[in-house]
C-alpha cells in the first residue's frame, strides 16, 4: 500500500480530491468542516465538487503532467470514482504521491473479472461468472451457466449500462454486439429477493466501521431509494454484516468501500465492490453521528474511527434529471426533507441530480408519502 500510513494530516492541510462529480462535493464539504483546504481534479468546467473547493485542477484523468503538478500541491490524495487511469495514479505514488487507500484496490475493482476472481479466491460468496473474450467463450460460458445470464463489460459499466440480460438465444445477437465492443464477463442472473448494501470504512491501524445496512431499490437499474435498516431477519443482517467486514480485511482496506449484496435463497451473494463513497450511503449524512464522507476524511488522515449509530429510521429517495423541477416546486411544502442538489448542470433523463433524506419513527410513513407525491411514478 505505501509506506508512513498511519500519519496524522492535521486540520488545515490539503486533502486532494480526484474527481469533481456528487461524490467529490460531499467529501470536500466534509473536509471543509473538519478545516481541511480541498483542491478537485476534474476535467469539467464547472464540476460539482469545484464549487465547494479551494481550487481546481482542470485537466483529463489521464493527464500525467498536470495530475503530478495537483499531487504537489496537496498533502494526502483520494478519488471519488474508480475509472480513473491506473497506470497514472502508480506513477504518481512511485514519485511520492501520499494514497493512503493505495493502487491495489483500484486494480481489483475497475475489472469486474478480476474483483469477482478476488472475492471467491477470498472465500466470499458471489453468484457463477465466466470471463467472455469472444463468440466461442460466449457460448461455452452459456452451456455452463445456463439462461438466464446476463453479459457485462468487465469495465466501465454503471447504472445497467454496459450490459444485456440472456434469456434465450434470441438475445445473443445483442450479446455479440456488446461482446464485440468489449472484453466481458458473463454472470449467472441471480433471482434475488432483496438488494443490499453496506458501506464498510477501516483506517490503516486495521479498526473498521460498518454502517448499518441498506435495502435498495433500483428503477431501470438505477437506484431509487434506500431503505434503512434493511427489512431482513437478524441472521441476514449478521450474515451481511460478517461478509462485509471480511471484504474490509481482505483488501487491506483504507477509505471506504461500498458492498452491493443480493439477498437470494442460498443467503447473501455479493454483486459489486465500489471503493468510494456510494448513492445507498447518503442517508449517513443525516441519519447518523458520522456520515460516510466523515469517516472516510477521517480514515485517510490518520485518525481513529468511531463505531456509528443509526439515529432513526430513514429513507434515502434519488433526485433524476426528470425529477428535479418538480421536486423543486414541492420541497416547500415537506419541511422533514432534507434536499441535496448536486449543481450538475443539465438535468437529463436518469441523470442523478440530487437526493432527498427523510426520517421518522417507521419507514412505512416514509414510503407511503413518496408515493402520494407521486413525482417519482413515471420512472418505475
Amino acid at each position: 500500500m505505501g509506506k508512513n500510513l498511519n500519519k496524522y494530516i492535521k486540520p488545515g492541510s490539503t486533502i486532494g480530491i480526484i474527481g469533481g462529480g456528487q461524490l467529490g462535493k460531499m467529501l470536500a464539504q466534509s473536509a471543509k468542516q473538519m478545516g481541511y483546504r480541498v483542491g478537485v481534479f476534474d476535467p469539467g468546467e464547472d464540476c460539482s465538487a469545484s464549487q465547494v473547493a479551494d481550487f481546481h485542477a482542470q485537466a483529463a484523468f489521464d493527464d500525467q503532467e498536470s495530475l503530478a503538478k495537483f499531487a504537489n500541491k496537496v498533502d494526502v490524495l483520494t478519488f471519488e470514482f474508480e475509472n480513473i487511469s491506473l497506470a497514472s495514479l502508480k506513477e504518481i505514488v512511485d514519485d511520492g504521491a501520499y494514497l493512503p487507500q493505495g493502487t491495489e484496490i483500484l486494480r481489483l475493482t475497475q475489472d469486474r473479472l478480476t474483483e469477482k476472481e478476488f472475492l471467491r479466491k477470498s472465500g466470499i460468496p458471489v453468484g457463477d461468472f465466466s470471463p467472455v473474450n469472444n463468440e466461442e467463450e460466449l457460448i461455452a460460458g452459456i452451456k455452463q451457466i445456463q439462461y438466464p445470464a446476463v453479459l457485462k463489460t468487465r469495465r466501465f459499466g454503471y447504472d445497467g449500462k454496459g450490459q444485456v440480460l440472456l434469456k434465450s438465444e434470441a438475445d445473443l445477437v445483442e450479446a455479440k454486439d456488446l461482446l464485440h465492443s468489449a472484453p466481458c464477463i458473463l454472470e449467472a442472473f441471480v433471482p434475488f429477493k432483496m438488494e443490499l448494501s453496506h458501506m464498510v470504512v477501516r483506517n490503516a491501524q486495521g479498526q473498521i466501521s460498518i454502517f448499518p445496512l441498506a435495502e435498495n431499490i433500483h428503477h431501470h437499474h438505477i437506484l431509487h431509494q434506500s431503505i434503512v435498516p434493511a427489512r431482513v431477519s437478524k441472521t441476514v443482517a449478521s450474515e451481511a454484516y460478517q461478509v462485509a467486514e471480511n471484504i474490509a480485511k481482505r483488501l487491506d482496506l483504507v477509505g471506504i468501500v461500498g458492498i452491493e449484496m443480493f439477498l437470494a435463497d442460498e443467503g447473501i451473494l455479493v454483486n459489486e465492490l465500489a471503493p468510494r463513497p456510494h448513492n445507498s450511503g447518503h442517508y449517513t449524512i443525516e441519519a447518523c453521528q458520522y456520515s460516510q464522507f466523515d469517516l472516510h476524511i477521517r480514515s485517510i488522515c490518520g485518525m481513529t474511527l468511531p463505531q456509528n449509530e443509526l439515529l432513526s429510521p430513514v429513507v434515502m429517495t434519488n433526485v433524476l434529471g426528470q425529477d428535479q423541477n418538480q421536486v423543486i416546486e414541492e420541497w416547500p411544502n415537506h419541511p422533514d426533507w432534507h434536499l441535496h442538489l448536486y449543481n450538475k448542470g443539465e438535468a437529463r433523463q436518469n441523470r442523478k441530480m440530487g437526493h432527498i433524506t427523510q426520517m421518522a419513527d417507521s419507514h412505512d410513513p416514509i414510503l407511503k408519502e413518496f408515493d402520494q407525491v407521486g413525482i417519482w411514478l413515471n420512472n418505475n
